[in-house]
């Protein structure tokens, strides 16, 4: 029986939406609303408000919105009625009772999930007794601790056709409970016998911490027997919706920890055990696009582990491609790859959780993937190779129903190309040179005849020379703050809120604002530091080098860009240098401006929205006011 409107209408009166909230995260009260830290992401600045007067709450964030109710279904792991009925407790009210069939499917769910805990509690008594020892021998030589065991419910099932039915018949569970809580298999004839047998346990929970079903894996090599075996979809579970260890992942994840995806039961339990407390696993089948929608429940960016071999690889490419279709702005999958012949397990336990929180750390985003993907896929040396590779990603773009994350991966990936192709035609002597552009003076370009551009040729070619003069300025900005590290303080935080054009630059870069920020660090606090307390010059080159950085440090650090930018140079003062760096900067951001202005003018001329126009008007006056600065 539905629960009528009428009774949701003064539920709703009775309990205080900010309250309920308020439990899960702290919250300020501004106004008619509240605010306070989502408890569906991690973030540092709040974005998450709750409004009583109309009875939801939404995160600017993560895009979380809902009732009362949604936020007792999302944060407890409660189905709708029963978050009514929790709620409905605490105010002092009855719900309406159903009808008696629907009482009775109540009451029989209810029994099943007395029936797979007692099975439960049975598998973890078989695993300490005499004839679980083998079971028992096998987990502890995969490395796992008494303390581990007991905190997943790990178990043993003996290898008999009728251990668990004489079992729970001794405590009163019929057959036919046991049937319908997937724990024996019924013969044609009528007959039954365990469905687990030989096997080792482990318990899968729902949300709310409830043993529902179970996956055994089988002790011995025993050909022609599944190696693992999953209950069957039982009223209580349905394994394409839960994941394995989710009761507990989504309270780590939701405390700071990364939410993990791997493929298996045993490196989740190995991850926890080593402190990644986030980890999860689907159950025996690839991830499914109602799992993927539990885990946005959870966090925005999820991360996808895969193992190292081939078949790895295509599960992440299988889930790549099954995302595109639901993710949303603010909402995505990163994908981590271990080294072949490496699982999370295997990995923890040979080379420890530094070395796994690495591959965590370097976890790609979905656009990566693809592009690694396709760009792998064929030759992109030549024109039409190129065109198939455009091809290809444009077939995967128009599987995102988004329309804005749509646009979005599609110019990421046409720029993508567009840079192969002025790759290859660099390696190949026929396209761009060194750079000799120089701050306030214009672009000079040498050639035997004036070129006649088309419409579409001529925007190809005002973008390479926007590329160019980007990379171009970002050597600039970067040699400058290498060779004259004393600047760090003055422009730290404006080159490191840069997006730079090309990765090797980018990660140069990241690195030795880690390094200076590391002295600074270490210099304020007064505590040792196995870099120099100085920001010395010298200790940091070397330092980049022997991070790995030594070729483009080389080529950074040369005559190709000093030419065109003297104040760069180690023996300027550093007056000249800053001066020098502030006016390229200047110049970069005018070059991030324009391209703002151009996509709005695009996204104005393509949908003439109020939305579309006050962003352009915006841009447009932010452009004459960095005009009036420069003009003073």
């Amino acid at each position: 029986m539905a629960i009528s409107a009428r009774f949701l209408d003064e539920l709703r009166e009775r309990i205080g939406l900010a309250d309920i909230v308020g439990r899960r995260t702290r919250l300020t009260k501004k106004g008619h609303e509240h605010s306070g830290l989502c408890p569906f992401h991690k973030e540092k600045t709040p974005s998450f408000t709750v409004n009583e007067d109309k009875g939801f709450y939404h995160c600017f964030g993560c895009g979380a919105h809902g009732s009362a109710f949604d936020f007792v279904m999302e944060t407890e792991g409660l189905g709708f009625r029963e978050a009514v009925e929790k709620l409905a407790g605490e105010a002092g009210m009855q719900v309406p009772q159903d009808s008696p069939e629907e009482r009775q499917r109540a009451e029989r769910k209810k029994s099943l999930y007395d029936v797979v805990e007692a099975a439960c509690a049975h598998y973890e008594k078989a695993l300490r007794r005499p004839e679980g020892a083998q079971a028992l021998d096998y987990l502890r030589r995969r490395g796992l601790s008494e303390q581990t065991i007991k905190r997943f419910r790990l178990g043993f099932a003996p290898d008999r056709r009728d251990e668990l039915k004489a079992a729970m018949g001794a405590l009163g569970i019929k057959e036919s409970e046991l049937i319908g809580a997937g724990m024996l298999v019924k013969r044609d004839d009528g007959s039954t016998y365990d469905r687990f047998r030989g096997r080792v346990m482990f318990p899968i929970l729902d949300r709310r911490g409830r043993v529902v079903a179970f996956g055994g894996r089988i002790l011995g090599s025993d050909k022609g027997v599944a190696k693992y075996l999953n209950s069957p979809e039982t009223d209580l579970f349905h394994k394409g919706s839960l994941l394995y260890a989710m009761d507990s992942a989504q309270v780590a994840a939701r405390a700071g920890q990364t939410l993990i995806v791997t493929e298996g039961y045993m490196d989740v339990i190995a991850l926890f055990q080593a402190g990644f407390e986030g980890a999860v696993a689907p159950l025996g089948t690839a991830l499914t696009p109602e799992q993927i929608l539990e885990l946005w429940k959870i966090t925005p960016d999820p991360v996808l582990c895969f193992d190292g071999d081939n078949a790895g690889q295509r599960a992440a490419a299988r889930a790549a491609e099954r995302t595109l279709a639901l993710i949303k702005a603010g909402v995505g999958l990163r994908f981590a790859t271990l080294p072949p012949g490496e699982d999370p397990d295997s990995l923890v336990q040979s080379k420890g959780p530094v070395a796994f929180q690495e591959i965590l750390t370097a976890a790609k985003p979905l656009s990566q993937i693809l592009w690694d993907l396709e760009s792998q896929a064929g030759p992109t040396d030549t024109p039409e190779g190129r065109a198939a590779l455009q091809k290809r990603l444009d077939d995967h773009v128009r599987r995102i129903e988004d329309a804005t994350v749509r646009s979005h991966f599609q110019s990421s990936f046409k720029d993508r190309v567009w840079q192969l192709g002025r790759e290859n035609r660099g390696s190949s002597g026929g396209g761009a040179g060194k750079s000799d552009w120089k701050p306030g003076a214009k672009r000079a370009f040498k050639s035997e005849r004036a070129p006649v551009f088309s419409g579409e040729a001529k925007q190809h070619a005002v973008k390479s020379v926007r590329v160019n003069l980007a990379e171009a300025r970002e050597e600039i900005l970067l040699a400058t703050l290498i060779c004259h590290p004393e600047l760090f303080e003055e422009v730290g935080e404006r080159l490191g809120s840069l997006a730079f054009t090309t990765l090797t630059l980018d990660n140069l870069r990241q690195e030795a604002l880690k390094t200076l920020a590391g002295q600074t660090g270490s210099e304020q606090s007064g505590e040792d530091s196995s870099l120099e307390t100085d920001l010395d010059r010298e200790h940091l080159q070397r330092h980049l080098r022997d991070s790995g950085y030594a070729t483009i440090l080389d080529s950074l650090l040369s005559p190709r860009v000093f030419a065109h930018a003297y104040f760069a140079r180690p023996d300027e003062d550093m007056l000249s240098a800053l001066e020098g760096w502030n006016e390229t900067y200047e110049f970069y951001c005018r070059r991030d401006l324009q391209a703002e202005l151009e996509d709005a003018q695009r996204q104005l001329a393509a949908e003439m929205t109020p939305e579309a126009n006050e962003r352009l008007r915006a841009l447009n006056l932010q452009k004459f006011l960095a005009a009036e600065r420069n003009a003073k």
